[in-house]
């Protein structure tokens, strides 16, 4: 599968997103309830913020997931573990669909690491999933990501964990 990625547009893609993340489904994503205008204001947000950035997910030129990466010594994660230079965070997500495809979220998950490590300045990439969302754990590991420790966000519990490059590259080619 190939993917290209392009900037979030708040107001052209608000009315995806919100279908999006508001699916039972994007439990984790943490906006089940919120409107349209939410979901287009917190991409607003995004847009407006030089630490953290939104991009989807293209398959055939057609939205297929989100992706979102951030500097987590300014966003999520500050103060809750010792950034390093060459530290990103990401978040992905892939949608609800009818008609699941085996192998996808792995290859969505694997294009958003690549995408992130196209930029040779990033050393490691940091995620802090939900503790009980046991599928992304799974995907996590698949692509390289070693949990480090549980730490405690002010909306869930969390594992963090982290990818070298060297640890994605041998995960993805072995």
């Amino acid at each position: 599968m190939t993917f290209t990625f392009r900037t979030v547009d708040p107001l052209k893609d608000g009315e995806l997103l919100h279908s999006w993340v508001t699916h039972p489904k994007a439990a984790f994503w943490m906006m089940q309830d919120a409107r349209p205008e939410d979901v287009e204001r917190a991409y607003m947000e995004i847009a407006a913020d030089e630490h953290h950035h939104a991009l989807l997910g293209l398959r055939d030129g057609e939205p297929a997931f989100l992706m979102e990466q951030y500097d987590p010594a300014h966003r999520e994660l500050a103060g809750l573990y010792e950034a390093r230079p060459g530290d990103v965070g990401m978040h992905f997500l892939t949608p609800a669909t009818d008609s699941p495809e085996h192998g996808f979220t792995k290859a969505v998950i694997t294009a958003v690491m690549a995408r992130l490590f196209e930029d040779p300045a990033v050393e490691r990439v940091v995620v802090e999933p939900d503790v009980r969302n046991k599928a992304v754990h799974a995907l996590n590991e698949a692509v390289g990501f070693v949990a480090e420790r549980e730490i405690d966000k002010p909306e869930k519990r969390a594992l963090l964990s982290f990818c070298t490059r060297e640890r994605f590259e041998k995960a993805v080619t072995a």
